[in-house]
């Protein structure tokens, strides 16, 4: 099963055309609203995973291993996540970007609704915790196939001299994901109050879930496919195996992508999730609030940053920028963990407001400078491959790696010192990943310069 040929000519049509502007817009967009309700997901499960799901899911442990369980259910996510990626980009790279975002779209947003309808272990015994790691593997699964298709909706309809800032536009989606879904949590934790949030108020911004993809979908339901995966339809080029296939070509290419993001995501889901527990608990003893809005102000922050380096990734090249972004991380960790331990109120806010600073200089090229790795007709496969295996080494374990270096060294230097040895790792990675900033990257140009 693919895209039939006839509707792939229609995008073809459309290039050069006022409608092709159109659809460049509407990509860039749908990209966007895609990525940010599949991402406002993602980080609630976080969110809840610092505050919540301890005392829900496992009220008879100790405060600390409740936490690491309720942080091991929320690593089952990142493990999932390359599964999403092999199962969607196969599809994707068979039937298309267009078709496999809408399933993972659906799949993200009923998956977090139901999170929201769990009750917790009191109710359902250990039946609860079973159902919400359940869950949580489908979230992953979704989010796993959602990025890479995201990120090749906007990229391949944009202006190919403008790949890191199209690249650059679903990336937005973290930022606004984690600003919408973390405002909602301080709204209902102020409305709710402490016991009522506990108990009702976390579940409504899940709920509302459901009327995010509504909205999503409407969107992507009407962009065209993208016109370099519309050639390879018209010129009935499919490959049958696209996921095998790019592994077996590309393998170089899967692994440093993976490698690249160390310094990027790991530093990132212990700013978002391992922060909220660890200000929020006696040892620190500030309140829900002060956190999750220093929280907010650092998404709005990366909301700015990420498509200013995007677009500066057009003209200083992808390598330069990522580099400068995982070598200023390195050094970051320390600094904001000096400022979190200070025990002064505003150096605690001015860090958690300034936290995802390194985080948006990588993040910004960081979608091009994966994707221009691959052929277009295994693209989804490999960018997906690439980008998810990473939450197996790097994303997933952050929170329940940086718990444990807590509680076995009593400071935050040494989750400063974790955070130094992955942007030691990904300057490597990027250093030994070719820069295709300035390449032409359709599959003709491709194949003339590699080889078939």
């Amino acid at each position: 099963m693919t895209l039939d040929p006839e509707h792939a000519r229609v995008a073809l049509d459309a290039t050069g055309t006022a409608e092709h502007a159109r659809q460049v817009r509407k990509a860039a967009v749908a990209s966007t609203v895609g990525t940010t309700i599949e991402w406002y997901d993602y980080f609630l499960y976080g969110t809840a995973a610092a505050l919540v799901f301890p005392q829900l899911f496992f009220p008879n442990a100790s405060p600390y291993v409740a936490l690491l369980s309720s942080f091991a259910t929320y690593f089952v996510g990142f493990l999932a996540r390359p599964v999403g990626a092999a199962i969607f980009g196969h599809w994707g790279d068979r039937i298309g970007r267009k078709v496999t975002l809408i399933v993972t779209l659906l799949l993200m947003g009923i998956s977090t609704a139901l999170i929201g309808l769990l009750p917790g272990q009191a109710s359902w015994g250990d039946a609860a915790p079973v159902l919400l790691i359940v869950l949580r593997i489908l979230q992953g699964i979704a989010v796993g196939g959602e990025w890479s298709g995201s990120v090749l909706l906007s990229m391949e309809w944009g202006d190919q001299h403008r790949r890191g800032l199209m690249g650059s536009w679903p990336q937005l989606g973290v930022a606004i994901g984690l600003i919408l879904s973390t405002g909602l949590m301080a709204l209902f934790n102020t409305v709710a109050g402490k016991s009522g949030f506990l108990s009702w108020g976390w579940r409504v911004p899940f709920l509302l879930s459901l009327v995010l993809v509504a909205v999503g979908l409407y969107i992507r339901l009407k962009v065209l496919e993208t016109p370099m995966f519309a050639k390879v339809v018209a010129e009935r080029t499919v490959e049958r195996m696209p996921v095998w296939l790019v592994i077996r070509r590309h393998p170089k290419a899967i692994v440093l992508s993976a490698l690249v993001r160390m310094s990027e995501q790991m530093p990132f889901y212990i700013v978002t999730a391992f922060v909220l527990s660890y200000l929020t608990g006696p040892e620190h003893g500030f309140s829900r609030n002060f956190v999750l809005i220093g929280t907010l102000v650092a998404a709005g922050v990366e909301f700015v940053l990420v498509p200013y380096f995007g677009h500066l990734s057009d003209s200083v090249g992808r390598k330069k920028i990522y580099m400068a972004g995982a070598a200023i991380m390195g050094v970051w960790g320390f600094a904001y963990f000096a400022m979190l331990d200070s025990g002064i109120g505003w150096l605690v806010f001015l860090a958690l407001c300034l936290g995802l600073v390194p985080h948006a200089i990588q993040y910004g090229p960081q979608a091009s400078l994966i994707a221009e790795s691959f052929p277009t007709r295994l693209r989804y496969g490999g960018a997906g491959l690439g980008y998810q295996l990473a939450s197996v080494i790097a994303g997933g374990p952050a929170a329940l790696v940086a718990t444990y270096l807590i509680h076995q060294f009593g400071t935050g230097y040494a989750v400063a010192v974790y955070i130094a040895v992955s942007a030691v790792i990904t300057l490597a990675a990027c250093a030994a990943l070719t820069d295709h900033s300035r390449s032409d990257i359709t599959d003709d140009a491709i194949y003339a310069t590699r080889g078939r």
